[in-house]
């Protein structure tokens, strides 16, 4: 059976498969924004605290507990399935928001947080109508990378039961003299792909719509 063939026997499951790893990630990408924007609004400010929140998410990111051990850690805690996929998640895609966050609102003009000032603007009406709109490229940048990550991560979660297309990868993997463990583990790994160069297409579309044109890269 050629891998095409394959595809057409088994393209319900996978489609089926490939939903459930999306819909695994785009919750977590929501919660980590949130919270990763809230962390840079509340240490930007500060300038050996936003250092530090800068250095420990670059930290994090570069330097940090395998994802595969951070699962291992909380399956004991949370039992095996969605639970852990979700926290791990979650704590893999807050330290690109923060980092962006913390350099978006850093890279904003000071005089111009003034002059809303001076115009009677309150300090979150400055917040929420100047500062995070100028921070928004970087904080965009920061989600679609952490997005990017964590497709790859909750492939890895599918060792723990987690939902999503590293099912597929570790059903291959697991039995490497099977006639189909190439096919499902190309199968599962070029959905990743697919999936990621979807979303990537989306938070183009989202920064075109989003970001003026002047403030374009």
């Amino acid at each position: 059976m050629s891998f095409w063939e394959y595809l057409g026997e088994r393209h319900q499951q996978l489609l089926a498969d490939a939903w459930r790893h999306a819909a695994v990630v785009v919750p977590c990408v929501v919660v980590a924004t949130v919270l990763g924007v809230a962390v840079g609004v509340a240490v930007h400010r500060g300038g050996r605290t936003g250092d530090l929140a800068t250095a420990t998410a670059t930290a994090r990111t570069l330097l940090a507990v395998p994802a595969l051990a951070l699962i291992g850690l909380l399956v004991p805690v949370v039992g095996l399935g969605v639970p852990p996929t979700v926290i791990a998640l979650t704590l893999c895609g807050l330290p690109p928001v923060v980092r962006n966050a913390v350099t978006g609102l850093r890279g904003v003009d000071p005089v111009l947080v003034d002059a809303a000032g001076g115009l009677g603007m309150s300090r979150f009406a400055r917040l929420a109508r100047v500062e995070l709109p100028l921070a928004w490229p970087p904080i965009l940048t920061g989600i679609r990378a952490g997005t990017r990550m964590l497709m790859g991560i909750a492939a890895i979660a599918a060792y723990a039961s987690g939902p999503g297309l590293g099912n597929e990868i570790f059903r291959g993997l697991a039995s490497p003299g099977s006639a189909y463990a190439l096919d499902e583990v190309l199968a599962g790994t070029l959905g990743i792909v697919v999936l990621s160069l979807l979303f990537d297409a989306g938070y183009v579309v989202l920064g075109r719509l989003t970001i003026p044109r002047g403030m374009h890269g």
